[in-house]
């Protein structure tokens, strides 16, 4: 009996096997732990393996990432729900060639001897793609067309009668709605047609649409009653064939009304073109003309052949930003005006007298028999002071001054020549004018290379650092060491007038002065550690203030060399204190806040006044050596130098004097009750290791000076 009943399941079996190869969908049956215990021939179909290498496979190799938990999830769902079929399961499969396929995936349970196996159908849905893109063209067609509420829409089918319509179709139309409950829609257009300025050309385009069903329409309707209407229709398809019409009304009477107002402020703009014209050729600021102008009186006078002399005067003010940043934008205007009207003043005869932006003024000069008396003329004329808001001050230009030689020169050229002699006038020391020359263009390459040098100094270890003595006359000592940065480059010393405005025009003079910081400390530390009261001054830029984190490493490397921040004295200029970027003031506040000491250098020499001292956040001034040498034989009157120093000390403020060259001066100073005194007198500056014999030789010249002094008692 045992046999016979191990060939009845045999034949079961092989029945099963031949049911399941008959099925058009993928069987497969899933063992507990995974694997695939039997699949029919669509199944080896579909995934593109054999029978024989899908039988024992994990089934998760059919489907793709993110679906192979949908198996035990239809697992669960069948063991907690027997009695409902669940929802077939949409899914993407896995072709052995790595391709994905839409499926469906359903299944059901089966007993396996006492234990229960998974039946999985899948079934492939790649061939719903088409009919699915059919009914979404349509449904979008119809959200188009029911979204569409802000116009009044008709729908009329193939025969000529109404399918649809909105509300806003009857507002529009102002269509009762009785009217829609009669038996034809004769009553319907006679309202419409009496509505429409044109009738017959209204009847003449239905006409025209009619005769081609699959043409789209597009027209205005102007209303009786002053309305515009847009009218827009197209035909509506099912497939390939036209079920009917859909009609568009849109009222654009707003913008009908929008377009007849911008025609006539047209009209009304074309009659003020002659003014307008007028203003487009003028510097709204000073009245003079702009560079258009300028520009096209140049081009046309190096055109001209009876002109035998061109000239263009190019003028740039100096130190303007000064007198914005001080004065305020206000008074940078009215010295701006000020400039014009003096130009006009002085070159009557002038072509052309423009402003080309911001501080930059041109002047061109045609057929002048002496167009450098001009340029003098120019200079003298604007340097005359002049009061602003309460302010006396005396404006000063540098003027570069280009003429056309035997050969023909374009209007840009000229005024690069004139540009280039304009700067080499700045370099020369400002308030002056110089001619072009061709050596300033040799001068100009030669200062890009140094430029070019400039960018690669702190790499190549270029720059270093020299120390000069600050004295104090009271105690007989150097006190005080100032760190001056030093460029050696190509066998020779770059004075520092040249690179370091060089170096804040190129933006290295945060990197420039981080390297004499670190320099000095590293180099001074030793001695300042020897005595808590001497101190080193080192220069500060603006643009290094700019940097958010100058103050935290100024503290940084202080600490690293072992000195106080109260023994780092930063001297910076009087223009950094009316930036308009707080973050600088808020940068030494922080500084002073942690000891670090704040000098304010070159005092006397801005637009700053003796009052706004006590305005500023620092704790001592260094005078200009320029009111130094004031000083010859000592028997002179200067109030100016009393009045800085007795200012400065009712403030609380220590004062250093600059530049001091002889006995005579430093006696004067120091009868004046200077705290301490710089220059030449005492000590040149010298490299770090040489800082002892600067120390010797500045006690020794103040020696010098107390034995000159009568004594007393």
């Amino acid at each position: 009996m045992g046999g016979s009943r191990r060939r009845d399941e045999d034949v079961g079996a092989q029945n099963f096997g031949a049911l399941l190869d008959a099925s058009p969908d993928a069987l497969i049956t899933v063992n507990a732990d995974g694997t695939i215990k039997m699949a029919n021939a669509a199944a080896s179909k579909l995934f593109g393996y054999t029978r024989h290498q899908l039988i024992g496979s994990d089934h998760g190799l059919l489907l793709s990432d993110g679906f192979r938990n949908e198996t035990r999830l239809l697992q669960e769902h069948l063991q907690a729900q027997p009695d409902e079929a669940p929802l077939p399961r949409e899914v993407y499969g896995l072709h052995r060639d790595g391709t994905e396929f839409a499926a469906e995936v359903a299944g059901a349970l089966l007993d396996n001897g006492g234990s229960q196996v998974l039946l999985v159908s899948v079934r492939s849905t790649e061939h719903r793609k088409g009919a699915d893109a059919d009914l979404r063209e349509a449904m979008s067609l119809l959200t188009a067309t029911l979204e569409s509420t802000a116009d009044g829409i008709l729908v009329i089918n193939a025969d000529g009668s109404v399918t649809g319509f909105n509300d806003q179709f009857l507002k529009m139309w102002a269509i009762p709605p009785e009217l829609l409950d009669g038996d034809t829609d004769e009553p319907i257009m006679r309202l419409i047609i009496s509505q429409v300025a044109k009738p017959e050309a209204f009847m003449a385009r239905l006409a025209e649409v009619a005769e081609n069903p699959g043409a789209e329409s597009h027209d205005v309707l102007d209303f009786r009653d002053g309305r515009t209407l847009e009218r827009y229709s197209r035909p509506q398809r099912v497939g390939e064939r036209i079920a009917g019409r859909v009609w568009s009304f849109r009222d654009v009477t707003p913008r009908r009304l929008a377009q007849e107002q911008a025609e006539q402020a047209l009209i009304d703009l074309a009659a003020q073109a002659e003014q307008l014209r007028t203003l487009a050729f003028q510097d709204p600021l000073t009245g003079l003309a702009n560079r258009a102008v300028f520009n096209q009186s140049l081009t046309e006078a190096l055109t001209e052949p009876r002109f035998k002399t061109v000239d263009v005067l190019l003028i740039d003010l100096d130190d303007f930003k000064e007198v914005n940043d001080i004065l305020g934008h206000q008074a940078g205007d009215d010295m701006l005006v000020e400039v014009g009207r003096r130009l006009r003043g002085c070159v009557p005869t002038a072509d052309v007298v423009a402003r080309l932006g911001g501080d930059e003024f041109v002047v061109l000069l045609t057929a002048c028999p002496d167009a450098d008396a001009i340029a003098a003329c120019i200079v003298r004329c604007l340097h005359v002071p002049v009061t602003i808001n309460g302010t006396l001050m005396r404006p000063s230009l540098s003027l570069g001054l280009a003429s056309i030689g035997k050969e023909a020169m374009v209007a840009s050229e000229l005024l690069r020549e004139a540009d280039i002699a304009m700067y080499a006038a700045k370099a020369a020391g400002k308030n002056r004018f110089l001619r072009f020359h061709p050596e300033m263009m040799t001068a100009l390459v030669q200062r890009t290379v140094m430029e070019a040098a400039l960018q690669l100094a702190v790499t190549r270890g270029e720059i270093s650092v020299a120390f000069q003595p600050i004295v104090s006359p009271r105690i007989g000592l150097a006190v005080q060491f100032e760190a001056l940065a030093r460029w050696d480059h190509d066998g020779g010393r770059i004075p520092p007038s040249d690179f370091i405005p060089m170096a804040e025009r190129c933006g290295l003079i945060g990197e420039i002065g981080n390297e004499v910081m670190g320099l000095s400390l590293v180099q001074l530390a030793p001695w300042l550690r020897a005595d808590p009261s001497r101190s080193l001054a080192v220069n500060v830029s603006g643009m290094q203030l700019q940097e958010p984190n100058f103050a935290d490493g100024v503290l940084r490397l202080a600490a690293a060399c072992g000195v106080g921040a109260y023994q780092l004295v930063l001297e910076v200029t009087e223009s950094v204190f009316f930036d308009p970027d707080c973050g600088l003031i808020r940068q030494l506040s922080s500084l002073r806040e942690a000891g670090v000491r704040v000098a304010l250098d070159d005092f006397g020499t801005g637009y700053s006044s003796l009052g706004r001292l006590q305005d500023l956040p620092v704790d001592t001034v260094k005078i200009d050596r320029t009111f130094v040498s004031m000083v010859r034989t000592g028997q002179e009157r200067l109030p100016i130098l009393s009045s800085m120093i007795n200012m400065a000390h009712s403030l609380g403020l220590t004062v250093t004097a600059e530049g001091v060259e002889t006995a005579v001066q430093a006696d004067y100073l120091t009868a004046l009750d200077c705290d301490s005194l710089q220059g030449y007198l005492f000590s040149l500056p010298e490299s770090g290791h040489r800082l002892e014999l600067a120390g010797r030789q500045a006690e020794d010249a103040l020696a010098a000076l107390a034995a000159r002094r009568p004594k007393t008692g």
